[in-house]
């Protein structure tokens, strides 16, 4: 990866709707001709990601409102997940579709190796789950069966991170959620149906835990090192174009009842 041109833009705290939506900048300026980029960010408000093709029933809207919890939808699959604000941790790798292998475990594993390399130095013991295990809740992406392609567990068997791809003709998107303190109450909480905090603390752990010496500023610049590293990126930053796509997007896509609660993309 190293011999092409790749920026890192550091940890932002960013709304739902902007988050996802600078990932769409990235891949049309990576598509360009221009950077390839890895990137962190935070989420602010503390935000439900529902994935692309789940049903608006299984969420709690009431109860998001109530804690003030944004809900958004990504363009990647799978279930729902609470991106907590302090909890959660974010990132983004992006790069041309012609520049990533066409087998999807082999880009995984690729576009895992940083993660890897951050939990090895953060001194946690970190691995893609060996089998797959079954589905406790469907909805909730960290309860839903646990694949060896992109799951990674901690040493004691429970998920730590999610990861998921969303291929576009000319780009690759690979984001995920790295749990740094777990929150099952306010977790489970955002879905509707019967799951209680209990189970999904027996499923899902955090770095936290795992590791209690380590604080969040530790892991994010942990893994913007091992992220830069990896890509051989330097440090970088948006355009002004890309700003105002983004915000553009994030205004006419992710805040939009057709896109989140219909499931329609009404700028495609």
């Amino acid at each position: 990866m190293t011999d092409r041109e790749w920026r890192l833009i550091r940890e932002q705290t960013l709304p739902g709707p902007e988050a996802m939506a600078y990932d769409e900048a990235a891949a049309r300026t990576a598509a360009a001709g221009g950077p390839r980029t890895v990137r962190l960010y935070r989420w602010r408000p503390s935000t439900l990601s529902l994935g692309y093709r789940q049903a608006t029933d299984s969420v709690d809207w009431d109860a998001c409102e109530r804690a003030g919890v944004d809900v958004v939808r990504r363009n990647t699959g799978g279930g729902g997940i609470y991106h907590d604000t302090d909890g959660d941790i974010s990132y983004s790798i992006i790069a041309p579709a012609d520049e990533v292998p066409g087998d999807l475990l082999e880009t995984y594993e690729q576009f895992c190796e940083p993660l890897f390399d951050a939990f090895a130095d953060l001194g946690v013991d970190a691995r893609f789950v060996g089998e797959e295990q079954a589905a406790i809740h469907e909805p909730a992406c960290y309860l839903r069966a646990l694949h060896p392609a992109h799951d990674i567990v901690a040493g004691d068997g429970r998920k730590l991170s999610g990861n998921a791809q969303y291929r576009r003709q000319d780009a690759v998107i690979q984001h995920g959620s790295i749990t740094f303190r777990s929150e099952p109450e306010r977790h489970v909480d955002c879905f509707a149906g019967e799951v209680t905090p209990t189970t999904f603390a027996e499923r899902v752990t955090g770095l936290r835990e795992q590791n209690p010496d380590l604080t969040r500023r530790e892991v994010v610049t942990t893994l913007e090192a091992a992220l830069a590293d990896w890509a051989g990126a330097t440090e970088g930053a948006w355009t002004d174009e890309e700003v105002a796509f983004a915000e553009r997007r994030a205004d006419e896509k992710y805040r939009s009842e057709a896109w989140n609660r219909d499931r329609e993309d009404p700028t495609a």
